[in-house]
């Protein structure tokens, strides 16, 4: 039973809240990286998901490492440098692994702050809507420290490596509107309308064929690292792919018709 991620399905949409309010939703504890892990596995075989806000429950996103659990070497934290180096490959490192690898598009509704961890987060989804009293830091340097999650990878794809090392380098927050000017969020909404937004845009996303989600955003993570002519030789074998289900031939009628399509997931 899931205890850290509360999860609610609304139709082809799968709702999922960090539910650690009293911590600021941090993520410390081995569990919760688990359920982040396990959940993904869950997603790949469940084709009948289509897309996946993630927010948090209470005033944050997500704040991050657990400054006390730092302060007592406890949780992620504790043991010698090989030790903590394994604690950090075996454990909150396998959240990008797991979210990079699912195919299915995520959106995140950043309600509050995101910071250091929290914001890696906010980066490893693909759309990120924030309500206007979000705040987001790479604070990592600010406790001596540095982006042991993946946020030196993915901060600088997002907003570019200098605004990136402006924010590594000084791990000062911004507020939501230099957000959203400079690329880090898409949207800014109330905080009371933020929820529904995401969902709406998860909705319009989730009308499309499941099949042709997936692929498209494995050539879009494919595409970061890929050659221009090896991802052409990808995306022809999608292509080939895509042109073959039911779903295909489905909206190709229904745009004839001039009607809305009625997709089965075949």
């Amino acid at each position: 039973m899931s205890t850290f991620l509360q999860i609610e399905r609304q139709g082809a949409v799968l709702l999922v809240r960090m539910n650690s309010p009293e911590t600021r939703n941090a993520l410390t504890k081995p569990e919760q990286f688990q359920e982040f892990v396990d959940l993904c596995a869950d997603l790949r075989q469940d084709h009948s998901v289509k897309a996946v806000v993630l927010t948090g429950n209470g005033s944050a996103f997500c704040s991050g490492g657990n400054i006390k659990d730092m302060q007592n070497r406890e949780g992620i934290f504790t043991g010698s440098p090989y030790e903590l180096r394994d604690n950090y490959r075996t454990g909150i490192q396998r959240i990008p692994l797991a979210l990079y690898e699912l195919d299915i598009p995520i959106v995140a509704a950043i309600n509050g702050p995101a910071i250091g961890a929290g914001l890696d987060l906010a980066c490893m989804c693909d759309i990120r809507l924030a309500s206007t009293q979000a705040v987001f830091a790479e604070s990592f340097v600010k406790l001596g420290i540095i982006p042991g999650d993946g946020g030196a990878w993915l901060l600088p794809r997002i907003i570019g490596i200098p605004k990136a090392s402006i924010m590594a380098f000084t791990g000062d927050a911004i507020n939501a509107e230099q957000a959203l000017e400079w690329g880090l969020v898409e949207q800014l909404c109330s905080a009371d309308e933020l929820e529904a937004k995401a969902l709406e845009m998860a909705q319009r996303i989730a009308k499309n064929p499941g099949h042709a989600l997936r692929m498209c955003k494995r050539l879009l993570r494919e595409g970061q690292h890929m050659r221009l002519d090896s991802l052409l030789e990808l995306s022809a074998a999608y292509q080939a792919l895509a042109h073959h289900t039911e779903d295909h031939a489905e909206a190709v009628e229904a745009f004839v018709e001039k009607r809305d399509p009625l997709f089965t997931g075949r």
